[in-house]
């Protein structure tokens, strides 16, 4: 590739790299399997940046202006879909209104203060939600900055709330998961087995969506996560409201190999000898993948069936990490199966279920003592005890 311009190349990993100059003369470097979508994702940026380099001469002082200049400025191209969703959802929502008001139109100290104030003392919305909308606001805010220098450099002014999680995991008992699990077994239906699937790794359902069968490896006896599916708002304008994405997983921990118990490798194998397409998705054996939201459908009909309480797919998820941590598995080893980006966050989701294994393992030193501390070991008489000391 020269050193100046824009070009398109492929790279060693067998990857295709784009560059494009931006209106700053600086490179944008963009990544995709082949020449195709490469060249697609670069023409994307150079109509974005035309964008907004119209709305930067248009207007640059109005507060609304520059929020939506950001919306549709490069974090289109750096962030997930459904990453972007939440932000877009999040600006339109709860920030761009409050500027279109009278006394707000410009951001400043005074006007950030007061939007933290009433999105904190909006009781219609989670505590957990508000820390999000504020934590998106203070992103937006760095980076217009950075963008439009002349804009106050007010972000510090965005405190994020201290949220206590007080809920407790919900995970289905020994009970209700033999119940569920007996349905599958009963069931003609091998997509259910994806259920079975969830109960014994952890994946979530967007990772459970987006795998194939080439995914497996039955020799090794583990599964390779690195895709996930979701639906996402149509940016494009199209009847179609919204579009199934398939994408990388939640981080880059999310991206891991996961072992299965022999059980479960021996169901998938059979399923696998009637498909044999490697590049097939094992839920819709098909080249395209499974509707996260049918497969939710799917799973809350074998609850009913069951007999069992209608829990959120998650649950699985939950029920896999609880009983990994009933059945001594430590606590790092957990982390890295679910792939969570560090052990403290295994440590803060399961802090509930974590303390019940330790009052277990404490009830160990109990029955010690019952055992070895409360009986007579061995005899005591004089030959023991010095004849001064019975005196």
């Amino acid at each position: 590739m020269p050193r100046k311009g824009e070009n398109i190349y492929k790279r060693k990993d067998g990857r295709w790299e784009g560059r494009v100059i931006l209106p700053d003369g600086k490179y944008r470097y963009l990544y995709a399997k082949t020449y195709k979508e490469v060249r697609l994702k670069m023409k994307d940026t150079r109509e974005l940046n035309k964008t907004v380099k119209i709305k930067k001469e248009i207007n640059t002082k109005c507060a609304t202006d520059l929020f939506e200049a950001w919306l549709t400025g490069e974090i289109t191209t750096r962030l997930k879909p459904s990453t972007y969703e939440n932000y877009y959802y999040c600006i339109n929502r709860y920030v761009i209104p409050f500027f279109k008001q009278n006394a707000n139109t410009q951001i400043t100290e005074e006007s950030i203060k007061r939007l933290v104030e009433e999105i904190n003392c909006n009781s219609a919305l989670s505590a957990t939600y508000r820390k999000k909308i504020l934590s998106i606001l203070k992103t937006a805010l760095k980076e217009i900055n950075k963008e439009f220098p002349h804009v106050p450099a007010v972000a510090e002014f965005v405190t994020l709330p201290r949220v206590k999680s007080s809920k407790k995991v919900e995970v289905f008992t020994m009970r209700e998961q033999r119940l569920i699990e007996h349905i599958i077994y009963q069931s003609r239906d091998k997509r259910l087995l994806g259920i079975t699937l969830c109960f014994y790794s952890g994946i979530r359902l967007g990772e459970l969506c987006g795998l194939k069968w080439g995914d497996f490896d039955f020799e090794a006896g583990v599964v390779s996560i690195s895709r996930t599916v979701s639906r996402v708002k149509n940016q494009e304008l199209s009847d179609e409201k919204t579009i199934l994405h398939v994408g990388t997983p939640k981080s880059e921990t999310s991206l891991r190999k996961i072992p299965l118990p022999a059980f479960l490798l021996d169901s998938l194998k059979e399923n696998n000898a009637l498909i044999n397409q490697e590049d097939f998705y094992v839920l819709s054996s098909r080249p395209v993948p499974f509707d996260p939201r049918i497969y939710q459908r799917l799973y809350k009909r074998v609850l009913a069936e069951a007999g069992v309480n209608d829990r959120k797919f998650h649950t699985i998820r939950h029920t896999f990490a609880t009983r990994a941590l009933e059945l001594g598995v430590d606590i790092k080893t957990l982390s890295e199966i679910l792939g969570h980006s560090n052990v403290n966050i295994t440590l803060n989701v399961y802090a509930h279920s974590l303390m019940e294994q330790k009052k277990i393992a404490i009830e160990k030193f109990n029955d010690m003592h019952i055992t070895y501390m409360r009986s007579n070991v061995f005899a005591v008489d004089s030959t023991v005890i010095p004849s001064h000391a019975v005196s």
